[in-house]
């Protein structure tokens, strides 16, 4: 049989065909040579996934960056401008546009200054972050990762033709990461042309295997387990252990004439029902006819208000409404649970009555067992996962936090800080040490104290601060970080609760008193400028999760107050020392 026959059996891509947005051979010679002369824009990761996908097909029928009919049409309709749905705003976002002159060509480099596009610039165009993160997301509260992300995006929307001369490259699981294209010659060639695709960024657990193996039956067709391993949420498992696992269980459990994994490097919006619907849309590129959508489909977990962002079947009933068009079957996940005396699954609403089940919370697995340095139970978790997931998270005592000190200037973040250090070396932590002085004379040498100036710095002192915490490091911050948006960009480059934002709340007055530089003097005098706490302004925390009060307590009871918090949070032992090293 031909490849094009194979390749008909399977479902046509959205819109009709696979868009295909690399140079041919003599034109990218001739981009390399000309690249050099152009002007460069170094792309951040989540645009390099987005090229990538947009190269490849995955966003088809989109063939460049969004221009501005598509994006304003999309935030409002979830549709572009010749009426396809589509719900997601793939846009390429700047600061200062004014080195793109319109009508040239920039050169699309990677974060190492890899060369992977030329875009032939022909519109620029405003956006702006709130609205988009109302019509996309549904809130504007920057405890959603995306939204706090905006803030760093720039003012200004670039799109164009473009022509990809590579994509980035990668170098680990090689033989996962297919092209649309690819992974549609694979599942023809198996003869699979019903497919249901599962979307997934976490491990694999005995309840979603038999989720995904009973979804291929109901489609009687093949399996495309297809996880992200672009950028997803903050916190969440890395996709090195994650694909271990998944390769484990493919290779042991798995049907292999009927399963195809491979790896999507998508960057996740968590923007909850639009996504289901964008996601539906991804895998129809990549051949799947069905797609399963869980409780709450990529949501990114709680508001400042401790309230879901988005309601559990909300992606579900929005990805029904409009499965026809988008030419995608929505199955939804279904609650599995495990009966152990008759050692089987069943969906929740088919067990017996009076039968014994076992189920563990996300809660559990992480507290009761990962934490706690305990292997997962073998009904729960196939062996091969536990030992794997056992490997790459520590027992809670071993992972890092970041410790964040924010006040004004002499409100007693150091002095608490130093005091600090040595309590947290006794309970056998190894403690790096970043204080806002000391990182500006070596990490932010040269940078001034405007606002934009002083995002820079925080930002950085965030960045080496989250990879600190990634490595299981303790990291203790202390700077004035004056501007509540931007601790929150940082709070989003951490996992969870490994974020611990501490508000020394001391009132000006008394910052003024403890003043030995006598910076707020030359403030009040008018010989220093955009002093904060004077006339450039602190925004204190909405919801620290410690505040001190170093008026009406010591150093050393709010010392105190912060290990206790730590021991709380089982960071600490409260033994002293590490309980998993015991026996």
């Amino acid at each position: 049989m031909s490849h094009a026959t194979l390749t008909a059996s399977l479902i046509a891509p959205y819109g009709g065909r696979l868009i295909d947005l690399f140079a041919a051979p003599e034109e990218r010679a001739e981009l390399l040579v000309g690249a050099r002369e152009m002007p460069s824009l170094q792309l951040r990761p989540r645009q390099v996934c987005d090229l990538e996908l947009l190269a490849t097909g995955g966003f088809s029928p989109l063939e460049c960056f969004m221009g501005e009919a598509d994006y304003r049409r999309v935030l409002a309709d979830m549709r572009l401008a010749d009426d396809t749905l589509f719900p997601i705003p793939v846009t390429l976002t700047t600061g200062d546009p004014k080195p793109f002159p319109l009508g040239g060509e920039i050169a699309l480099r990677s974060p190492k200054n890899e060369l992977l596009a030329v875009l032939a610039l022909d519109e620029v165009y405003a956006w702006d972050k709130r609205e988009e993160a109302s019509l996309v997301c549904g809130t504007t509260d920057v405890a959603h990762p995306l939204v706090a992300e905006m803030e760093s995006w720039g003012g200004w929307c670039l799109a164009g033709r473009l022509r990809v001369v590579d994509l980035p490259p990668h170098t680990d699981f090689a033989e996962l990461r297919r092209t649309p294209a690819q992974v549609r010659e694979l599942l023809a060639e198996r003869g699979l042309s019903r497919v249901v695709a599962f979307q997934t960024r976490n491990p694999l657990h005995r309840a979603h295997e038999e989720l995904t193996k009973r979804a291929a039956d109901e489609v009687d067709g093949g399996l495309l387990i297809h996880p992200v391993v672009g950028l997803t949420k903050p916190g969440d498992v890395d996709h090195y252990t994650r694909v271990r696992s998944y390769k484990a269980l493919v290779e042991r459990y798995y049907d292999p004439n009927r399963t195809v994994l491979s790896l999507l490097p998508l960057a996740m919006r968590l923007a909850g029902p639009r996504e289901a619907v964008w996601h539906a849309i991804v895998r129809r590129n990549h051949g799947a006819t069905h797609f399963i959508v869980g409780r709450d489909h990529a949501g990114p977990g709680k508001d400042s208000q401790g309230k879901p962002f988005y309601g559990p079947y909300d992606a579900q009933e929005l990805l029904a409404s409009v499965a026809d068009e988008v030419g995608v079957g929505m199955v939804p996940f279904q609650q599995i649970t495990y009966l152990p005396d008759e050692d089987r699954f069943e969906p929740a609403d088919q067990v017996p009555a009076g039968a014994r089940t076992l189920d563990l919370s996300g809660t559990q697995v992480r507290d009761d067992y990962l934490n706690a340095g305990r292997l997962l139970p073998p009904w729960f978790t196939r062996p091969e996962v536990a030992r794997i997931l056992a490997h790459a998270y520590p027992p809670r005592q071993r992972q890092g936090f970041c410790l964040w000190f924010t006040g004004l200037p002499s409100s007693g973040k150091s002095t608490v800080a130093d005091l600090l250090v040595p309590r947290l070396l006794e309970f056998g932590r190894q403690v790096t040490v970043l204080d806002g002085d000391v990182v500006r004379t070596h990490l932010s040498k040269g940078l001034g104290f405007s606002k934009d100036d002083r995002d820079v710095n925080i930002l950085r002192i965030g960045f080496v601060a989250s990879e600190i915490v990634r490595h299981n490091g303790v990291v203790v911050c202390a700077a004035v970080s004056p501007y509540r948006a931007t601790r929150n960009q940082v709070r989003s480059m951490h996992p969870g609760d490994h974020f611990v934002e501490i508000f020394v709340d001391t009132p000006v007055e008394v910052c003024e008193q403890r003043d030995a530089k006598g910076l707020y003097a030359q403030a009040r005098a008018g010989r220093i400028t955009g002093f904060t706490g004077v006339d450039d302004p602190y925004e204190p925390p909405a919801s620290a999760e410690i505040v001190l009060d170093t008026v009406g307590l010591s150093p050393e009871e709010n010392v105190g107050r912060i290990i206790d918090y730590l021991v709380e949070r089982r960071f600490l032992s409260a033994n002293g020392w590490m309980d998993d090293d015991e026996g």
